[in-house]
């Protein structure tokens, strides 16, 4: 028997239905709440154009949707799974409200794995009088295809249970990391954000366009990221001293570059201006087609590194 053979996933938005389409392709019966009595087709329609990419990732198993149970009713959804993984809009009252009305309806030894990509989990735990059962898992978009997965417990958690959903995270593929305190965003957004804030405020000095700053990242860095994090690069960059020779090379250069980074706001203006540069990428192709680009160049990538590990 496979662990936590029923599984319900709580909203149907983007990382919900992804998620959705990744526990089918494991094998799960799958249960998935949305209060909207419409979103059946639009989930059937994600599903199906991610079976391609679960294929091609190894699932033997098709997202079979005979195996998924539709709900507009989160405390029938939850009755009877073993594992809830909870992906409803990043608004702390609305995920307090969800918590109020399942508590009383989960089972006994029922696991709720929050998607939250910044909510704190001490502050999510309020919405629980048992808050035990409440670990935080962030994905990272989309979950079907990207292994990553953010972890934490704390004190009011039950960490037996924990270990358990970490153990059936990386038993259905994905890598999990560990955060040891609460921080807004986590870790993975917030290394996000600090690259994203520099080609923001590299874009707003006219340095380069948003074209050529997407394209520095995903033809250098990017493609050393992939491989290992950046520190593990830079150490290798140090060569037999490892990152006590980076650093004694190039401390002073690279401080001084983060003195100079850009402090940009996300205001009306900058939106507008990320907005016409991204219409300048999209008018030479489309984003469906940047979609199935990133899908089909991720697929290879995550194969390749299989296949070395």
């Amino acid at each position: 028997m496979k662990d936590f053979d029923r599984i319900t996933v709580l909203g149907a938005g983007t990382i919900g239905m992804s998620w959705a389409a990744l526990f089918l392709a494991s094998g799960r019966e799958v249960t998935l709440y949305d209060p909207d009595v419409d979103i059946q087709r639009k989930v059937l329609a994600f599903i199906d154009n991610a079976q391609p990419t679960l294929e091609a990732l190894g699932w033997k198993n098709p997202a079979d949707t005979q195996r998924l149970i539709f709900d507009n009713q989160a405390e029938s959804a939850v009755q009877n799974a073993q594992f809830i993984q909870e992906s409803i809009p990043e608004r702390l009252t609305l995920k307090h409200q969800l918590y109020a009305a399942i508590e009383p309806h989960l089972a006994q030894r029922a696991i709720v794995a929050t998607s939250t990509s910044g909510l704190g989990l001490s502050a999510l735990q309020q919405g629980f009088k048992d808050p035990a059962k409440l670990i935080l898992a962030h994905p990272f978009n989309p979950p079907h295809l990207i292994p990553l997965v953010e972890l934490m417990g704390n004190d009011a958690t039950n960490m037996q249970l924990l270990t358990q959903a970490e153990n059936f995270y990386q038993s259905i593929g994905k890598q999990t990391i560990r955060l040891n305190q609460e921080i807004p965003g986590h870790i993975a957004n917030r290394l996000q954000a600090a690259l994203w804030r520099e080609s923001i405020h590299l874009l707003k000095e006219g340095v380069a366009s948003l074209e050529d700053i997407d394209k520095a990242v995903a033809y250098g860095p990017g493609l050393r990221w992939a491989a290992l994090g950046p520190s593990s690069l830079f150490h290798l960059g140090g060569g037999d001293k490892g990152m006590a020779g980076f650093c004694e090379h190039l401390a002073v250069p690279f401080q001084s570059w983060m003195d100079d980074l850009g402090q940009p706001e996300l205001d009306l203006s900058t939106i507008k201006l990320l907005t016409e540069g991204m219409a300048s990428i999209t008018a030479k192709t489309s984003t469906e087609k940047m979609r199935l680009k990133r899908d089909k160049l991720l697929v290879e990538f995550i194969n390749s590194v299989r296949a070395l590990e």
